[in-house]
């Protein structure tokens, strides 16, 4: 299948800096994939890449099946890094003169704005200025601005900062709503809990290389499972247990002391365990942890990582 955005081999230097490196990733049709990497990675210049509002240096661009985003930006939805509505428009007239830009008449993108809001519980705030709302109730102004022409592609820079724990609880349903019609979604992000929750695909980039290409289940299989232990007993001891790499320990308000203890890759849990009970520590709590697609990023975006060959996975 075609993809939605493509990037092969993608550059952009700006004189002796350079933002991306060789950067190729293609969203397919119709999935949510997370754009990750940590502040200054290089995923707005991704962004404004893709969206032709700067050259890349070298590489090929493809974006909804073309090479020049102009011939498709009535078929794309944008939230930006840089927030911005007229503060003194309703929410109603600011999302309409927005679906107007994008070929929608003015009647119709009304219709659509006064539907959207109620849908995504903004009803009682549709005809106050946008200036007496909440930071979070304007981002969700302007993130319904970026979907009411039923756009195929949606890109999103940082679409859940400022958003308090409910609303980003909503704005996850909306993107799995979104790509439920068959629209690809794409959103840069550096909290990895979202795109844990709802991703079909991450791309991971650090200092503008791709470190990892491929599911979330195939990010988390790279890292480190890890063991907490709870007791009366040293916590050198447990740290000294066959298959773990590093570990960390705090002293608990009850007395006795909680270790982290992160395993080796491939160090089989249940083979730590045995050892701990066969040298007689005295443990109270044991919980064994899989790995979470933030110990997958924190691996993968260590400098330590970066120097070794790029982890790919097949998608």
């Amino acid at each position: 299948m075609e993809a939605a955005l493509l990037f092969d081999d993608v550059t952009k230097r700006y004189g002796a800096v350079t933002a991306l490196d060789g950067l190729s990733l293609a969203a397919r049709r119709g999935e949510i994939m997370g754009f990750l990497g940590p502040n200054g990675a290089g995923k707005t210049t991704s962004i404004r890449i893709a969206l032709g509002l700067i050259a890349a240096t070298s590489g090929r661009v493809q974006i909804l099946g073309v090479t020049d985003p102009a011939a498709v930006r009535n078929r794309i939805g944008l939230l930006p890094e840089e927030r911005g509505l007229y503060r003194r428009m309703t929410p109603v007239a600011a999302i309409a003169f927005l679906a107007a830009l994008k070929g929608v008449p003015s009647a119709e993108g009304a219709r659509r704005a006064r539907t959207l809001l109620e849908a995504h519980g903004l009803g009682p705030a549709m005809d106050r200025q946008i200036r007496s709302l909440s930071k979070g109730m304007a981002q969700k102004v302007q993130l319904l601005s970026a979907i009411v022409h039923e756009p195929e592609l949606v890109i999103l820079d940082e679409p859940f900062s400022g958003l308090d724990p409910a609303a980003q609880l909503s704005l996850e349903q909306l993107l799995r709503d979104l790509t439920g019609r068959g629209a690809t979604v794409v959103f840069s992000t550096h909290v990895m809990e979202h795109a844990e929750r709802i991703c079909d695909h991450v791309v991971l980039i650090a200092a503008g290389r791709k470190v990892f290409d491929g599911s979330v289940d195939a990010a988390r299989a790279g890292a480190p499972r890890s063991i907490i232990m709870e007791g009366a007993f040293e916590a050198s001891l447990a740290g000294a247990l066959p298959g773990v790499a590093d570990w960390s320990a705090e002293a608990l308000s009850q007395g006795g002391v909680r270790v982290v203890a992160h395993l080796m890759a491939g160090a089989r849990p249940e083979e730590t365990l045995r050892a701990a009970f066969a040298r007689r520590l005295q443990i109270t709590r044991i919980e064994a942890r899989e790995a979470s697609l933030r110990d997958a990023f924190i691996r993968l975006t260590s400098p330590e990582e970066r120097d070794e060959p790029m982890a790919e996975a097949a998608a």
